[in-house]
């Protein structure tokens, strides 16, 4: 049987301006290390030979139907613009309507150098490829919204970076789209209203049939993105690089280079090498969206009519999404603590949890996944303050009907922990991949506890505690 992908492609039928045609660089070597054949399946997607997947993941032997390009856009990293990012090391095979009515890109990432490259060598290690494909699987298990790993591969061939020869790999990835707020940008930092219309018009079409003009574009993206960052609030997930370049239309988790989830819960976390001054902190992370939202904000004005009234409008948008944000944290956080509806009155609850957790050093998923079974007490290095807080919260759950059960739903046994993580491509690197099969299996279903996995709840011994996470490169 050979492989089959149904490609319907809609974006490479936009201007020729939104990207630049060209195949993925073929590599030496390509081997089939992991494919998602639930996904694959999902998508209508019909597998082939191990040699087959390689050469088409590869990039060496583009599918059938396939119709390669880098995607143009702009961005804001670390707030400061630069009005041409683009796919510098990715390449958009093109994008399947799957058997339920979705359409879904493929998009092969370390696929060789783009016009968008600035320098770079378009390639990936083995490292972030097989970071990305755990972390955004995971991700999906739980139920927050991100772009999937479809296939990895390596490519027989070395990648030179600081610390030398790595391995090669690429990246198979899915996602509802892989148009970001940058993308918009790009056609408004050079005044192509006509670009931004047709991006418009298909952003509407592909993801918000529902959406009449620009305002209702926005209400929607701001809506999605809201949800998704409290989302990763509730898990303690840290994304690392918030630019708006990483931020999509489809409020989708993307990008996985400098992320990770918190082991001892402090709400000024940061992992990221390259985020020096803390602007995508775990506790600023809803304040960065906000700021990211308004960048769109500010790219759509050109598509109104009465453009002052527009900012106008905007502007009160903008500035009544923290509250929107508040208000989805609030109930993901009353869920952990057992709570089917919170309300505002419960806030107090909720952060004075997180303040005496972020006091006593407290693991954050270990900590609510205990709330239900009584054990949440020993995470912290002076019992006394749970207790104290314990007192008020029994009083509050007492008239729910089943709080550990809505607790067991909302808080994970298990998340791909950062020291895991590095074990588990450590050991790739030296040819085993047992770790990395292991961690997705278990991630698969990461609200029950599963035998003989008790391990991989365990916070890192000091020796192992990971301070910095990096870019995919």
């Amino acid at each position: 049987m050979s492989l089959h992908i149904p490609f319907d492609n809609s974006y490479a039928h936009l201007p020729d301006r939104f990207f630049t045609r060209l195949d993925p660089v073929p590599v030496k070597a390509p081997c089939l290390i992991a494919f998602n054949a639930g996904l694959a399946a999902d998508m209508g997607i019909t597998p082939g030979t191990p040699e087959d997947m390689a050469q088409a993941f590869s990039g060496n032997r583009p599918p059938e139907g396939a119709a390669p390009l880098a995607q143009a856009y702009a961005g804001h990293q670390f707030g400061g613009f630069s009005p041409q990012l683009g796919d510098g090391r990715a390449n958009l095979l093109g994008e399947v309507v799957t058997p339920g009515g979705q359409r879904l890109d493929i998009q092969l990432k370390g696929s060789g150098p783009t016009p968008y490259s600035r320098m770079g060598d378009g390639r990936a290690w083995l490292g972030p490829v097989l970071r990305e494909y755990v972390l955004s699987e995971a991700m999906h298990a739980l139920g927050i919204p991100t772009s999937r790993a479809l296939a990895a591969i390596t490519t027989g061939e070395s990648v030179y970076r600081e610390t030398g020869a790595l391995p090669g790999a690429i990246l198979a990835r899915v996602a509802q789209s892989h148009i970001r707020v940058g993308t918009f940008q790009y056609f408004a930092a050079r005044r192509d209203v006509p670009g931004l219309q047709a991006l418009f018009e298909h952003v509407v079409e592909r993801h918000y049939p529902h959406a009449r003009n620009p305002a209702d574009l926005l209400e929607a993206v701001i809506e999605a993105q809201a949800r998704l960052v409290a989302h990763w609030m509730s898990v303690g997930f840290i994304h690392g690089v918030m630019n708006t370049d990483n931020t999509t239309i489809s409020g989708e988790t993307i990008d996985y280079g400098p992320c990770a989830f918190m082991d001892m819960f402090h709400p000024d976390t940061v992992y990221s090498s390259i985020d020096a001054h803390g602007r995508y902190a775990f506790s600023n992370q809803p304040n960065v969206i906000v700021w990211n939202m308004a960048q769109l904000a500010t790219a759509l004005v050109p598509l109104m009519p009465d453009q002052d009234a527009t900012i106008e409008e905007f502007t009160q948008a903008i500035h009544a999404m923290p509250d929107r944000i508040h208000a989805h944290w609030l109930q993901a956080y009353g869920r952990k603590i057992g709570l089917s509806e919170a309300t505002a009155e419960d806030t107090p609850l909720i952060t004075g949890l997180l303040q005496a957790m972020a006091e006593n050093r407290a693991d954050f998923t270990n900590t609510f996944s205990a709330l239900s079974d009584g054990g949440a007490r020993d995470q912290f290095l002076d019992p006394g303050d749970f207790d104290a807080w314990e007192a008020g919260w029994q009083k509050r759950i007492a008239t729910e009907d089943d709080p550990a059960r809505v607790m067991r739903q909302a808080n994970p046994v298990y998340i791909p922990r950062n020291h895991r993580v590095e074990q588990m491509i450590a050991a790739a690197v030296a040819g085993d991949f047992a770790p990395f099969e292991r961690l997705l299996d278990v991630l698969a279903d990461p609200f029950t506890s599963q035998e003989g996995a008790r391990d991989l709840t365990h916070p890192p011994e000091p020796a192992e505690v990971v301070r910095q996470t990096f870019c995919g490169t």
